[in-house]
């Protein structure tokens, strides 16, 4: 969505909420526009409480991104109104979703099922006539997904995705505390000299800075779903960088500078 566009649409959607007192919310959005929206809102709108930066007030109104997950990157940004806060909002949505539902698939005979993976399902979806706004993050096992989905979209996909490939498939929704596939990865923490986007590439990779350098000069990180186009922009806890050809991480910050003035990185890394 184009930046204006998003900014806009977040306006209107903050002031619908609270002159009408009821939830409001976007579709989903990729972590470019949720950047873009909490650039665009400021520091002073994210809830200091709150290390992943996913709620606070704007323009007077409590908001949330909300993915239907703890860790989901895909995610619908929701204006509460004055009745409902985080946490009840996050209840409600467990115990009767009205913004974002989850789907579980899984192939009506397991020993004849192609092995399935992210692609598949997606484009399964797609092909349904379904805009990428209305998915949000799908998560796979070598067995089942859960897809999480808007929760408008949930009667159309329950019963039109009944194949997937060659594989047919029984789909239904579930409360998405049923979900218990979680992406595998590792906490690293090491010694860098800044928390310059360079510094850290290089310390996550094992590269030379100068490599690191080399790699965003190539546009090949992304910070946030954004391209990066200088190593010296400093990281902000939270970022999700991703690299062409070596994988993405979250940065999950700095400790204090050591006597030597380095300081001690720590990074969360899909496998």
């Amino acid at each position: 969505m184009d930046t204006t566009i998003l900014t806009k649409r977040v306006k209107e959607l903050s002031q619908k909420a609270y002159q009408g007192n009821f939830v409001t919310h976007t579709q989903f959005l990729a972590a470019s526009e949720q950047a873009e929206f909490l650039e665009a809102a400021g520091k002073n709108a994210v809830d200091p409480q709150d290390e992943t930066r996913s709620s606070g007030i704007y323009q007077g109104v409590p908001w949330i991104l909300y993915g239907g997950w703890e860790e989901a990157e895909r995610r619908v940004l929701c204006f509460l109104p004055d009745y409902l806060d985080r946490e009840s909002f996050l209840l409600q949505e467990e115990a009767e979703p009205e913004v974002v539902s989850c789907m579980e698939v899984r192939p009506v005979n397991r020993k004849f099922a192609d092995e399935l993976t992210h692609r598949d399902y997606l484009g399964a979806l797609m092909n349904l006539g379904l805009e990428r706004d209305r998915i949000g993050d799908i998560l796979t096992d070598s067995e089942n997904a859960y897809l999480f989905v808007m929760k408008e979209n949930a009667e159309l996909i329950c019963s039109e995705l009944i194949r997937i490939r060659h594989t047919s498939v029984v789909c239904r929704p579930v409360p998405a505390s049923s979900c218990t596939i979680r992406p595998e990865f590792e906490e690293r923490e090491g010694s860098v000299s800044s928390e310059r986007l360079d510094a850290i590439l290089a310390m996550v990779y094992h590269l030379s800075r100068g490599k690191a350098q080399e790699l965003v000069e190539q546009e090949l990180v992304f910070v946030d779903g954004r391209t990066a186009f200088s190593g010296g922009y400093d990281l902000k806890p939270g970022s999700r960088v991703s690299v062409r050809g070596h994988g993405k991480f979250q940065y999950l910050g700095a400790g204090a500078q050591t006597k030597k003035g380095r300081f001690y990185a720590k990074v969360k890394i899909w496998k």
